[in-house]
């Protein structure tokens, strides 16, 4: 009741300050979620990976937001899910068009990179006047290298204006004004499968391309859910959806290995539901990553029909994983830098048998047997077949060998 919630609100604070939120599962839901009671469907499987992302990042955080059901649970009129903490921060977001959005989160980066530019030239100048003392001409170098660092720049720009506060100085009273750049945004760009895959596809691998610093979060339900359930280059083969009633005879674009092609893309595909430390771990990656990053989160809908109900969406991305329907990876380049095999296949292997018993237990699915019977059986192993096809993809490029080219032309020659 009322009284109840009241008490909450006024006498349950975060304790986020208790725990490091970031280490484990456990310690990121002490955290504020700063993207709190949206108007998704019930069992939505997008919203949950959103609310970590604002557990983690939230205070810091810019977000560009394709159309499509993100951009409307994201801002449903009269009300907004997004929320601010304690301090009064939190995300800023924006809704771009569903085509544009890569593009549109690419100018968040560019304008924060041309402003902090400005913040460290002011900086740089303070360093050479006397007006400053030498701790602040310390905490002003501790600034420039830890510029691109999120968590470490927090602190120091919390004490550089501390100690410019009151100060006469021009310099001083700039790079104040300037306070709100201070601190390294978290710059994300989110959107369905039929933006990222379709429709704003050229846009997001042309913004990948760049090698900014930007994240992006594809939530895909393998359908345009939105707009009533059509097919997607996301579908993959035997799914029933509009323009695709007799189950789709294609197979399914592989997003995050077009993206690795390119070698310098941080990419993980994952499913909150089959391994949430996987998750959490594909976040923190993505974030402190140097450069583009994609995660492509698998996201049961209401769109799939399932049998168990959306309140199992969760269970449904275990079982996705643990049939090979989904799997779990990451692509860190980083890693390459070190001689590593930069591909990581974090699922186990696949007990295949149930494949089958998982396409039965979703409408998009069994909706294809009443329809069409003859065709059913057809489609679903070749659905089987492409899963194994992609998997045998994923396990060759897993055991890869990644040393220089010289080392594995000496070790050819004997």
């Amino acid at each position: 009741n009322q009284k109840n919630w009241d008490y909450m609100v006024q006498h349950v604070s975060s304790k986020a300050h208790l725990v490091d939120t970031k280490l484990n599962v456990k310690n990121s839901q002490f955290a504020k979620p700063l993207f709190e009671f949206s108007g998704a469907c019930s069992g939505c499987g997008e919203t949950p990976y959103i609310k970590l992302i604002t557990q983690l990042y939230g205070d810091r955080m810019m977000i560009a937001n394709a159309t499509g059901c993100s951009s409307i649970y994201g801002a449903s009129a009269p009300s907004t899910p997004y929320t601010k903490n304690e301090e009064g921060k939190g995300p800023s977001w924006a809704n771009s068009l569903f085509e544009d959005n890569a593009e549109f989160g690419f100018g968040f980066v560019i304008a924060q990179a041309s402003m902090r530019n400005r913040v460290g030239d002011l900086m740089q100048k303070a360093s050479k006047s006397a007006d400053f003392s030498d701790s602040q001409k310390e905490l002003f170098a501790q600034w420039i290298e830890n510029k691109d660092n999120g968590e470490a720049v927090k602190e120091i720009s919390a004490q550089i204006v501390a100690v410019l506060t009151g100060m006469e100085n021009e310099i001083a009273k700039e790079i104040l004004s300037l306070e709100k750049y201070l601190t390294k945004k978290s710059i994300w760009v989110f959107g369905g499968d039929g933006w990222a895959y379709d429709i704003g596809f050229g846009g997001l691998d042309h913004v990948l391309a760049m090698g900014q610093d930007i994240n992006v979060l594809v939530l895909d339900t393998e359908v345009y859910s939105n707009t009533g359930g059509q097919s997607s280059k996301s579908t993959p083969t035997a799914a029933v959806a509009k323009f695709a009633a007799a189950g789709k005879r294609i197979r399914k674009k592989d997003l995050g290995m077009i993206a690795a092609t390119y070698g310098y893309v941080y990419v993980a595909q994952v499913a909150m539901g089959a391994n949430q430390a996987h998750y959490l771990k594909a976040l923190k990656e993505a974030e402190e990553y140097n450069g583009p990053s994609l995660i492509i989160a698998y996201s049961p809908c209401i769109s799939h029909g399932l049998r168990s109900g959306m309140g199992m969406a969760q269970t449904e991305q275990k079982k996705a994983v643990e049939c090979g329907y989904w799997s779990l990876w990451r692509y860190n380049p980083k890693l390459e830098e070190e001689g590593k095999n930069p591909f990581m296949l974090d699922s186990k292997e696949p007990d295949w048998s149930k494949f089958r018993d998982f396409l039965m237990g979703e409408v998009r699915y069994t909706q294809l047997v009443k329809s069409f019977p003859h065709e059913a059986d057809e489609l679903f192993e070749a659905a089987k077949e492409n899963a194994q096809w992609r998997y045998r993809s994923y396990q060759r490029m897993a055991n890869a060998h990644f040393g220089s080219v010289d080392a594995e032309t000496a070790k050819a020659e004997g």
